[in-house]
């Protein structure tokens, strides 16, 4: 099993879970908490933090067509006043839990991972590790947060399609700096932005794949050939050194 270093039972915990864990810590944006400061304005942050963080757990868990406000408001223990003092209504709510994700994506998944493993390739299949973990702890269900809700309201709510996309490329934008911090490892010519995008289509594939079957398999051939592929360009790159250096020695 993988271990993280970010916390005890860190993989245990559904990913959703785990981002309303860390979206409450200091440093996190952008519902960063004084917790040390009792103030009216500290209370009503925490307020609405508490509406986000049970908003973007019940949209996971249930869907986002399936939660109604009245659930938010009792998980919540707010009242509708609360609610709609700091949204419009389920769409602006949805909104923020998007951008929430956005912004502690980093800090609650990848900055962790950064910390626990120096190689960016071996650091790719430990985040997709992470995934699997989280699949497996959840009898394959649920999948990613982020996922479910592009694959419910992409068509339906056009215009949350943007902060759903905005989601995937910033963590194809994490993904491209770890491969471009590496780039001996692999063929001149690759291409790391595709890579990324690569990468997580096989894992958002593979996570889809999973809950239909009911089973991990699917994630796990799906990444399988996913490092076959990473073995194949980094044994290429491997092959073209050593022609250069048998070329530069005759």
């Amino acid at each position: 099993m993988v271990s993280l270093s970010h916390g005890p039972g860190f993989l245990l915990v559904p990913l959703v879970n785990q981002l309303i864990d860390v979206a409450l810590q200091p440093g996190c944006k952008p519902y960063t908490l004084p917790l040390n400061d009792h103030s009216s304005l500290c209370m009503s942050s925490l307020t609405r933090d508490r509406i986000v963080a049970t908003a973007a757990r019940l949209f996971h868990q249930r869907g986002y067509a399936a939660t109604g406000v009245a659930a938010i408001l009792r998980e919540a223990e707010v009242n509708s006043g609360s609610l709609y003092h700091y949204f419009s209504g389920k769409d602006d709510l949805l909104r923020s839990v998007l951008g929430w994700y956005a912004e502690n994506l980093y800090p609650a998944i990848m900055q962790p991972l950064e910390q626990q493993q120096p190689d960016p390739v071996k650091r790719i299949f430990l985040l997709l590790d992470w995934y699997r973990e989280f699949l497996h702890q959840r009898q394959c269900r649920m999948g990613c947060p982020v996922g479910n809700l592009a694959l419910e309201i992409s068509d339906s709510h056009p215009h949350l399609r943007a902060e759903i996309h905005r989601n995937f490329e910033i963590w194809a934008e994490l993904l491209t700096g770890w491969l471009e911090s590496a780039p001996e490892q692999f063929p001149p010519a690759t291409d790391f932005s595709a890579l990324a995008r690569f990468i997580l289509t096989v894992m958002e594939g593979g996570i889809m794949q999973a809950r239909a079957a009911g089973n991990i398999a699917p994630f796990d051939e799906s990444v399988h050939e996913l490092r076959r592929y990473f073995d194949n360009l980094i044994g290429i790159q491997h092959w073209q050194i050593q022609q250069a250096v048998t070329v530069n020695q005759d």
